[in-house]
This record gives structure tokens, sequence and C-alpha cells, in this order.
């Protein structure tokens, strides 16, 4: 971050931002008695308009909050997909966002783990039940009662929630995160909190490391990060791409090896080879291609979210080699800090195109073609 970016966030601060956050002019109170702070943002409408300027309103922060001044946003496929309503659950107006880095501007006077001041991110989650097995095992993202997206509610339905194309946001101190990476990087981190998290936690669970071959398939912006990480693991990674365009940037991201999946030939040459496949494709394709690719008991976890389903797969596939097909699900708080530590301590960051937020319709239709490497991300100086 530039020391202008940076002298900007600390000017706009609350001169008593622990115990009495200070309320605009034009704050109003809500049905809950909340004081409302008026924010800068793009939202849509409905499915079939562009996103374009929207003014929202945030909660003025409680005792167990923290509140962002949001410096950048990337924009992930999930961003799309909800905007244009293609898994048919959109809530309207839909602020998106999820990959949220920016600067703590106030605390509640209970929270004990962020100051003024401090680099803080936000990722896919901002709230959940906390009391079902999966949240006190720390998978909130598996909540039994839903968890709450950072933008479009709760998972089962409720109150709307608007994301990271913001000027600010107010966020539960249980569900905010700590940047650790240098400033200067603070853009490139925003990613991270998808796209880092969706690929580290599979490849977590499933045992990437030292002696493990493992397949990536998709150099996209979940790709490009599970490539790194992998590697960053100790995993022998090998890519599969349709594009021959990324053979040496897959080489130098991490893979040990690259694979054209379009040809037959380079195909059959890594069969019944890989201990585990990573699949961060968000279209529906061939899946039978892939599993013919690990050994017995191997595993192939799906990632992307199509908005169609996948072919089903031949089962032969599955029960003569005990392979099996798994999903998986971003990651819970705890997990994701350690994604960020673990991102932090080994230098990883995301391949970023840095936009103004007036650029969010073009580059949604240049992510559509793959014209992006590997990760659009807003710079919000661009809302002011």
């Amino acid at each position: 971050m530039s020391p202008n970016r940076v002298s900007r966030a600390l000017k706009s601060l609350p001169t008593n931002s622990r115990d009495t956050p200070q309320h605009p002019p034009d704050a109003r109170i809500n049905q809950q008695g909340q004081n409302m702070i008026k924010a800068k943002a793009y939202a849509t409408v409905d499915e079939r308009s562009a996103l374009a300027p929207y003014e929202i309103e945030r909660r003025d922060p409680g005792p167990d909050d923290v509140q962002i001044q949001i410096l950048y946003c990337g924009v992930c496929h999930s961003d799309l997909h909800t905007a244009r309503n293609e898994w048919k659950n959109t809530l309207y107006p839909s602020v998106p966002g999820h990959e949220i880095v920016g600067r703590v501007v106030a605390v509640g006077n209970k929270v004990t783990n962020f100051k003024v001041g401090d680099l803080a991110g936000v990722g896919c989650l901002v709230d959940s039940c906390g009391h079902c097995p999966s949240c006190h095992e720390g998978e909130e993202q598996y909540c039994d009662n839903g968890f709450t997206g950072t933008y479009n509610g709760p998972l089962f339905g409720g109150e709307n929630t608007y994301g990271g194309y913001s000027q600010t946001i107010v966020v539960k101190e249980s569900f905010v995160l700590r940047i650790r990476h240098a400033e200067a990087d603070l853009a490139s981190v925003a990613p991270l909190l998808c796209a880092g998290i969706t690929t580290y936690s599979p490849l977590r669970h499933w045992g990437a490391g030292p002696g493990k071959k493992v397949g990536v398939v998709g150099l996209g912006g979940l790709g490009h990060m599970g490539v790194k990480i992998a590697h960053a693991m100790g995993a022998h990674v090998v890519l599969f791409t349709t594009s021959t365009s990324k053979v040496a940037d897959g080489k130098r991201l991490g893979a040990d090896e690259v694979c054209i999946s379009t040809s037959p030939d380079d195909m059959a040459r890594y069969t019944g080879q890989l201990d585990y496949i990573l699949n961060t494709v968000a279209a529906p394709h061939d899946l039978d291609a892939y599993l013919q690719l690990l050994k017995r008991d191997g595993t192939m976890t799906l990632v992307g979210a199509p908005a169609e389903p996948h072919p089903s797969p031949n089962v032969f596939g599955l029960i003569l080699k005990r392979r099996s097909i798994a999903g998986s699900l971003i990651g819970g708080i705890r997990e994701t800090q350690e994604m960020l530590d673990f991102c932090a301590e080994h230098g990883l960051v995301s391949d970023i195109e840095l936009i103004p937020m007036s650029y969010i319709n073009s580059a949604y239709e240049r992510m559509l073609k793959s014209d992006v490497r590997y990760r659009f991300v807003i710079d919000m100086a661009s809302l002011d």
C-alpha cells in the first residue's frame, strides 16, 4: 500500500473509536434500535441489471463489532453467479464481494484482538449459529443452521447482507481475520480470503504434502492458488489445463509438470498416477477423464460451483479402484486464519489485476472468458 493510501485511511479514523463510535450527521436508527451508517457501494437491483453506484447502510459498531475501512476487494466468480442470480437464490439489491482487506477504524468496547489502525480481513462468512457441532469444531462454513454470508444473507434465508464492493463493513470480532503480510502486498492478499482458503482447506484435509502427487485442474483464480499452496506444502504438483499458453505460467507458479487436458496422449501418461486431485473448474465438464488418473483410494475434490450440474460420472471408474469424489466449501475462521498465516510465512499472494470500481461490469465479462491472470481486485479508493 502506498504511503498516501495509509495516510488517507488514518485521517478517516474516529477520534474516540473504542467506547463511543462516532455517528455521522446523516445516520439513522433502524427497527432494532441500531444507529445506521450510510456508505457508498456498487450494487445490482435485479439479474438483468449491471452493477452501478448505490448507497447502503451499515450498523454502527456494537460492543463486539469491528468496523473496517475497505481498501481492496477481490472479485470472485461467486460474485458474478450471485449478481446474475445463476444459483437462483439472490437477494436484491445485491452488493457482492467477500475477499475484503482494509484497516480497522472503530472497535466495540468488548473487542480484545483488534485495535484502530490494524490491518484486517473479512472472507465469505460474517456469522453462524455458534452452537451446533460444526461451529463448536471451528467449521462454521458447515453450520447446521446455515452460516451468514458476507453478502446475500444467511444460507437458509433471512435478512440480506452487503459485501465488499463498498467503503466500509461492520463485522463481529469473531469473524474478522488478522493480516500479517506486508502492507505493500495488501491488494494481492485480498483473494486469499476466498480463493486461498477454498484451495488450502481441501489440500490440508486430504493430506497434500511431501511424497504426494497432487493434480490441480484449471488455472484460474482458484487453480493458480491451488498450485501455489500445494507446492508450498511440499507436494509434487501436476497442473491440468486446456490452454497451451498457460504452461510456462503454471511452472512459474509452482507446478512440477503441466498436462494439456485436451490431449489424449498427454492425459494417458497420468493414468493411475495421482494421489489426489483438486478440481477448481466452475463449469460443467467430464469428470471421468480425471477420475482415471487417480491411484487406488485416491480422491478428487470439487471446489468449483457451476451453474449447471456436471455430467454424472461412470460408477465403474469409482468402484474398481475405490476412488472417491468429494466437495469442499471454503474453511472456518480458525482455518482461514491458519491459511493466511501459512501464506504470509511462505510469501504467497494472489496474482492480480487491480481495477477501479467502475470497471466491474467489464471485469465480469472478461472473467467469463478467462481473460484475467488470475484475479481482479478492486481498488476501493476509486469509490471516493
